[in-house]
């Protein structure tokens, strides 16, 4: 499957593309703000077009901007509707089989639906109720999820696509989108729960005046200087709190933020990591 039979089989199926970078170009054809295509060296995830506002269900316009290019193909989450009205949400697995083992721990059982299979794991795709407030954040499945969760304004890189590592973007369940399990729904609009670095589990606490005004920093990032804002936000929070209780409930918060304005999750603790260990060193 090539980027292009990629795009034609998601329209095929009622869902828009857009063109993101490919790793076989010379350099990232990627755009965005602050985002730097010479020094790139996550290639093949970037959007080629700015995401949210140009994307295509039409076949003809598809043709255009994949055939005979390099190209990989993405979806727009956000953009997607179901048949009445559902919003789309995709669970990004980061390893075969952590949905089901996410849905066991929750003694609930998976929902087999449309599976992509990528680098590391799957893309799971899902219609969730219309009016179900869904973001890049996971909620109450933090700490049984190994991976993240696509809604709102986000994306996913889709089947025929090649990863920076060579690996190829497939189909593995050919089905129809699936209802979201209501037990999901219910899980990702759950109030998160974190669990500090003694294994303590605790809700995150509100904000401190200097923490408020670390997350509204965030908050106000725009598209391609998110990870870095929350990573200057993040070695500030730190170097300022001692206390395991409080940099936990930091983390937490600031986690929070990131999602709201897109980042996924996973990629945001990602961040946050890193700042803790540079505050420890």
């Amino acid at each position: 499957m090539t980027p292009l039979d990629g795009a034609l089989w998601l329209i095929s199926r009622g869902l828009p593309v857009f063109p993101a970078d490919h790793p076989a170009t010379a350099r990232c054809t990627g755009i965005g703000r602050g985002h730097d295509p010479t020094e790139c060296a996550d290639r093949g995830k970037h959007p080629c077009v700015p995401f949210s506002r140009t994307y295509t269900s039409d076949e003809r316009e598809a043709f255009r901007w994949f055939d005979g290019r390099h190209r990989n193909v993405a979806v727009a989450v956000g953009a997607a509707r179901g048949p009445s009205g559902e919003r789309l949400v995709v669970v990004d697995s980061d390893r075969p089989g952590a949905l089901e083992a996410a849905a066991a721990d929750l003694g609930e059982q998976h929902a087999p639906t449309m599976r992509v299979t990528t680098a590391k794991g799957h893309h799971d795709y899902y219609w969730a109720p219309a009016d179900a407030d869904l973001g890049n954040g996971l909620g109450a499945l933090r700490g049984h999820l190994d991976g993240d969760v696509r809604a709102g304004r986000a994306y996913v890189i889709g089947p025929g696509s090649v990863h920076a590592t060579g690996v190829l973007y497939r189909v593995a369940e050919d089905r129809p989108i699936a209802a979201a399990p209501g037990w999901l729904v219910a899980a990702l609009q759950a109030a998160p729960r974190s669990t500090d670095r003694s294994g303590v589990t605790t809700v995150t606490a509100p904000p401190g005046r200097r923490l408020l005004a670390l997350v509204r920093f965030v908050l106000e990032s725009r598209q391609g200087e998110r990870n870095a804002r929350l990573y200057w936000a993040a070695c500030r929070a730190f170097e300022s709190l001692d206390d395991v209780g409080e940099r936990s409930a930091a983390a937490a918060a600031l986690t929070d933020a990131a999602t709201a304005v897109g980042l996924p999750e996973g990629e945001s603790r990602k961040t946050i990591d890193s700042a803790y260990r540079k505050a420890a060193r």
